[in-house]
């Protein structure tokens, strides 16, 4: 378990002040801050105004800061970290569940199946919400639909009643009560104000290709820099065919989401002499089918979390840079870490293609599994004509027909039960999801050692501190023998080493395409 939960313990004291300073709920738990002013001690993700660094005392554990004299603090309660509580952390359950909501779960969905969903009940997640962020999970998921709603009213054509389900309202006449409410106008009005204010474009049918890309065209805000090139590296080396395609510094691939399916496109359109300051944010450029409008929610969430663009550059930079991987970051500043639209989608790949993802054998063997379990899709674009296979797909398929698609008989065992895993809900990979036992069904399948492990947790559940140890790209780029030395040498790149691993595969690739 090093490179997880209980990884932070030895971090330094400059590293302690930037999680804290983050405010990151994913080290929640892991150590404590006591300060000395008032004699109280805190969570890193305590929402009261953050104290000045030599005020400031980090601990292990809520009894080693006791020791030390520090009572606890009345609106974090140290007490319910993770860990420290019978139910595990509220915050992190807190976490989990602003995720979900922020992805659609409420609409259509009630507040007891997601407590049901998340192993909680009804009433502890109310709370948790409620002492976490002060609203109410019905609140929470109502201002997210206000927001998507009112973004469409100003970027797109789409009419009204469709902008109204496409932002999780169950009826129009719904939706418009509760605009009037919050904003004191109504849909129409605000469209008419945004059109007539700034003249953005607002497109719902640009068709390129027939009536099959016909989409509607919006943006994903980032912090800047954003490292979009190499970004897309890694997208298009595990990329799954037919599913996934990068061309002209452009992604795309076939999306299922709820029920809908359908093509999304994306791209960095800001040309690079251009771009903002480093502390001025931009975005991405969408387009995206318009028969998956009525999963915006949920798609919008899930790309969020494919390109990481939640994180925070720039401390990220300054970390690395002092550790000793400067030359690197000044190469590729803003480098993000390639999440997931679909969690399974990365262990079919990760699975097949390992230990070596590039091989001409493996990449057949994806081809054909995806072409023969994906589901066929007409698209009108040239390379993306399949939806990516389903856990329960492969699992129905099974390890024997899998080996007769050209996986290796261990590989096809290993995917076969990563599969049955997922489709029985043995094994959750989503951002906010339980890492430890994430970390802990992955390696109770045979076939998935340490190092694939943490290749899967770092694109699906984003944790920013996992940490491939016993990879040899990361050995030979970081110049040590093995894997204890590489790990002693990471312990200057904590809490953010996922982040530093991409820059060492990265130098690692272009040391051996030189010679």
């Amino acid at each position: 378990m090093e490179h997880l939960a209980g990884s932070l313990i030895l971090l330094t004291s400059d590293q302690y002040h930037r999680a804290t300073q983050a405010r990151d709920p994913r080290f929640d738990g892991v150590f404590f801050i006591g300060i000395t002013s008032t004699g109280i001690y805190c969570r890193p993700i305590c929402p009261a105004r953050v104290s000045v660094f030599s005020h400031r005392r980090f601990f292990v554990s809520a009894p080693a800061a006791e020791r030390a004299g520090y009572r606890p603090c009345l609106r974090c309660r140290p007490e319910l970290a993770p860990g420290r509580a019978p139910v595990d952390a509220v915050s992190r359950l807190a976490f989990a569940a602003a995720l979900r909501i922020g992805a659609g779960a409420l609409n259509g969905g009630s507040v007891a199946d997601l407590a049901r969903e998340l192993g909680v009940s009804e009433r502890h997640l109310r709370r948790a919400l409620e002492r976490q962020l002060g609203v109410s999970p019905i609140e929470l998921a109502q201002t997210h639909r206000l927001l998507l709603a009112k973004r469409l009213l100003a970027d797109t054509a789409l009419p009204v009643t469709q902008v109204a389900f496409a932002s999780g309202f169950q009826s129009l006449r719904r939706f418009n009560t509760v605009f009037r409410e919050r904003y004191q106008l109504s849909p129409s009005k605000l469209r008419r104000g945004a059109s007539a204010g700034n003249g953005r474009r607002r497109s719902s049918t640009q068709a390129a290709a027939g009536p099959e890309r016909d989409v509607v065209r919006l943006t994903l805000a980032y912090r800047a820099p954003l490292a979009w090139n190499v970004l897309l590296t890694f997208l298009e080396r595990d990329a799954l065919p037919g599913v996934e395609l990068v061309r002209a510094a452009r992604y795309g691939r076939t999306v299922r989401v709820d029920g809908r399916r359908g093509v999304v496109f994306a791209a960095d359109m800001t040309p690079s002499s251009a771009r903002p300051p480093r502390f001025t944010g931009t975005h991405l450029d969408l387009e995206v089918s318009l028969g998956l409008v009525p999963a915006l929610m949920p798609l919008l969430a899930r790309l969020r979390h494919l390109f990481d663009l939640d994180a925070e550059p720039v401390a990220i930079d300054a970390h690395l840079e002092q550790g000793g991987l400067a030359s690197l970051v000044a190469r590729r500043p803003g480098i993000r870490i390639p999440g997931a639209v679909d969690a399974f989608e990365v262990v079919l790949g990760a699975v097949i293609r390992s230990p070596r993802p590039s091989s001409s054998a493996a990449c057949e063997a994806t081809r054909r599994v995806v072409a023969a379990l994906g589901e066929p899709l007409d698209t009108g674009v040239p390379g993306l004509d399949r939806l990516a296979p389903t856990a329960e797909r492969v699992a129905d398929a099974g390890a024997a027909h899998l080996r007769n698609l050209g996986v290796t008989p261990r590989r096809a065992l290993a995917l076969a039960a990563a599969a049955r895993a997922i489709a029985e809900g043995h094994l959750t990979l989503a951002p906010g999801g339980d890492i430890v036992a994430a970390r802990r069904a992955l390696l109770a399948i045979d076939g998935i050692g340490d190092q694939l492990a943490t290749e899967i947790l770092i694109r699906t559940l984003c944790w920013p501190d996992a940490f491939p140890a016993f990879d040899r790209a990361l050995q030979r780029a970081a110049g040590v023998s093995g894997p204890g030395s590489l790990r002693a040498r990471a312990e200057r790149w904590r809490p953010w080493r996922a982040y530093a691993a991409l820059h060492l595969w990265l130098e690692d690739r272009e040391r051996r395409s030189d010679r």
